[in-house]
């Protein structure tokens, strides 16, 4: 079958298939298996929800992935497939991120391990041609990599704190790649077919991670996609086409910033934070105020943006429906930038980064307005309230 004769029913025919294959995969895990990533009685170890719930949802996500990278071969002319350096690190990166989430999940590894792959995961990338390229200096925009691909393996795990809250995060930022690639006309790239079949594994599992949920998305998951996503916003946020690559200054190994430079630069530092502006938004602010109390930030807790939102009365379907609703409109902030806005200065630049300060101070704000005091306070409340009208009723 020649694709590009009806790509578009191909796509659409692949994305129903792998749909309903994550959807039993995951429907099968949860028949069989009633265990894994239960870890609720380990010590230290800090759930949203008291119930034990298996954490194998990531497992369909990579299987999904495999199928595409697979599929693809069938459809296009792949004779150069294997040596795609690219392709072949994002594969190795992603396969150790899912082994060492499935290792977590199984047998609560330690953080160091944990670390220490990402760093692996994110030298793989490097080593493989995949990094994003802001500055003359290698070495700074290696640097860079490596924190963005540790930063966002980390992003992705907190931010799996709460019934499909990171499942919509994924699915606005896979959903926001589709439209980059869409825009440049490019859907015969092998990433368009990798991002439906990891967003067809997203959306079968969200039909069960659903408040209320029967599956988690564990350390399985949120590594994989962590990596994942990381990449692609390297490949398609990061190092958005028409760059221009900043010359040498004495401050910064030699190089000389120029304003046009900086500006395209802006551009797409704004989008990258645009698309993913809540697990950015999520993890600094965890990360502000345990630092604040004097406490670990690398240990969990109850204090995330989504769990303050909860406290102040939303439920955890509101909180998702909430964060649904920040992802869309961020998600037109980015097709108004990448269609609409040519040339970019500063008073776009100075525009968006309002939006992006205003979601940060308001989500930020929840967690200085609410705690589990609040929320309890308002539980006795209405309990009070309701043994009242119970009794006046008798």
């Amino acid at each position: 079958m020649n694709l590009a004769e009806d790509i578009g029913f191909t796509y659409l025919a692949f994305f129903v298939i792998t749909a309903i294959f994550s959807f039993l995969i995951n429907s099968l895990f949860l028949k069989f298996s009633k265990t894994l990533g239960m870890r609720n009685n380990v010590e230290n170890m800090i759930r949203w929800e008291e119930a034990a719930k298996p954490s194998f949802g990531g497992i369909s996500f990579y299987i999904l992935f495999l199928l595409s990278v697979s599929t693809f071969s069938i459809f296009f002319d792949t004779g150069d497939m294997i040596a795609n350096k690219q392709l072949v690190g994002l594969i190795i990166a992603t396969t150790l991120a899912f082994l060492m989430g499935l290792a977590d999940d199984a047998y609560n590894t330690i953080p160091l391990l944990k670390f220490s792959t990402q760093v692996c995961c994110g030298l793989i990338l490097i080593y493989t041609g995949t990094y994003i390229e802001i500055f003359s200096s290698t070495a700074l925009n290696y640097g860079i990599t490596l924190f963005w691909v540790v930063a966002i393996m980390n992003a992705m795990n907190l931010l799996d704190n709460m019934d499909a809250v990171s499942g919509v995060v994924s699915v606005f930022i896979i959903l926001s790649a589709m439209l980059v690639i869409y825009t440049q006309n490019d859907l015969s790239n092998v990433y368009f077919l990798l991002l439906i079949g990891v967003l067809s594994g997203v959306l079968g599992f969200l039909y069960f991670n659903w408040h209320p949920s029967k599956i988690y998305m564990g350390d399985t998951g949120s590594q994989f996609l962590g990596l994942f996503l990381g990449l692609i916003g390297i490949v398609y946020f990061w190092n958005l086409p028409n760059n221009t690559v900043i010359a040498s200054s004495d401050l910064l190994d030699g190089v000389n910033l120029n304003s046009l430079s900086l500006l395209d630069i802006s551009k797409n530092v704004t989008v990258a934070m645009l698309v993913f502006i809540i697990p950015i938004v999520d993890t600094t602010t965890v990360f502000v105020n345990r630092i604040s109390k004097g406490t670990s930030p690398f240990i969990g807790g109850k204090d995330h943006t989504t769990h303050h939102l909860f406290y102040l009365g939303l439920s955890d379907r509101k909180v998702a429906m909430l964060f649904i609703s920040i992802s869309t409109a961020s998600l037109l902030l980015v097709y108004l930038i990448i269609r609409h806005i040519s040339p970019w200065d500063y008073s776009h630049l100075a525009l968006f980064s309002t939006y992006i300060l205003l979601v940060f101070s308001l989500l930020f704000y929840t967690t200085k307005v609410s705690s589990p005091d609040q929320m309890k306070r308002k539980e006795k409340r209405e309990q009070q309230h309701t043994s009242t009208m119970h009794v006046k009723d008798q």
